[in-house]
């Protein structure tokens, strides 16, 4: 219901009729203080990218001290994948991996694109399988440094990423949690062009019929403090 605000009557709106997502809540377990995006993560990786789509991974995470780039310690590496669509960004894909190994960059391409897709990276080594994979591979700028933005999708990206974690969510975002909140911004990014809310909203309720159901124990990994004993 993140869309859409809390304004339900289960939520105790007044002006508000739901009578049918009323007696849902009451079937249920209304969470007053917790997000959750768990149906936006079926629709958010539902197909394959095609075409031709920019790679590059970014890190996530507060300022901490220490080596900078693909070796930094404390932050989360994001593998962002961007399709292009003129000189803009079409469909994107947001995963978490565990390092800028080629294993670990070859097996989240082969989940998220189409073989037969022109993959456009820097010249990180751990790209160097693409091709053997079944994909076109170009190398736009030769070293892996930082240096001109040859790859401009994904570092637009990665800016609106940081900036929208950091601002919307005043950076209170827990690793244990933050693999969903990629995911809601990927709905967002990819849905942004809709012109029909109502569809929308149909979207994320037959997602939230069909995903993996989320117990308590997941929704408060990282609740400081002591934690509530919940039956659910």
């Amino acid at each position: 219901m993140d869309d859409l605000k809390p304004i339900l009557g289960c939520y105790g709106d007044k002006d508000i009729k739901t009578p049918n997502m009323d007696r849902l809540a009451a079937r249920g377990t209304v969470f007053l203080n917790n997000a959750c995006q768990q149906s936006v993560c079926g629709p958010s990786r539902a197909s394959l990218m095609t075409g031709t789509v920019q790679v590059d991974e970014t890190f996530i995470g507060g300022a901490k001290p220490g080596k900078r780039g693909r070796g930094a310690e404390g932050k989360a590496l994001v593998l962002i994948i961007a399709q292009e669509k003129e000189k803009a960004a079409g469909r994107i894909r947001l995963r978490r991996i565990e390092d800028a190994s080629s294993d670990s960059l070859e097996a989240a391409i082969k989940e998220t694109v189409e073989p037969g897709t022109l993959i456009k990276t820097d010249g990180w080594a751990g790209y160097n399988g693409v091709k053997g994979l079944g994909y076109g591979h170009k190398v736009i700028r030769k070293t892996a440094d930082v240096g001109d933005n040859l790859l401009p999708l994904c570092h637009r990206e990665a800016s609106l990423i940081k900036r929208w974690l950091g601002g919307t969510h005043q950076g209170a975002v827990s690793h244990e949690h933050q693999g969903c909140y990629l995911d809601e911004y990927t709905f967002r990014f990819n849905r942004r062009m809709s012109r029909s809310r109502g569809l929308l909203f149909l979207r994320l309720l037959q997602n939230a019929v069909v995903v993996e159901h989320t117990g308590y124990n997941e929704i408060a990994l990282s609740v400081r403090g002591r934690k509530p004993k919940h039956k659910m």
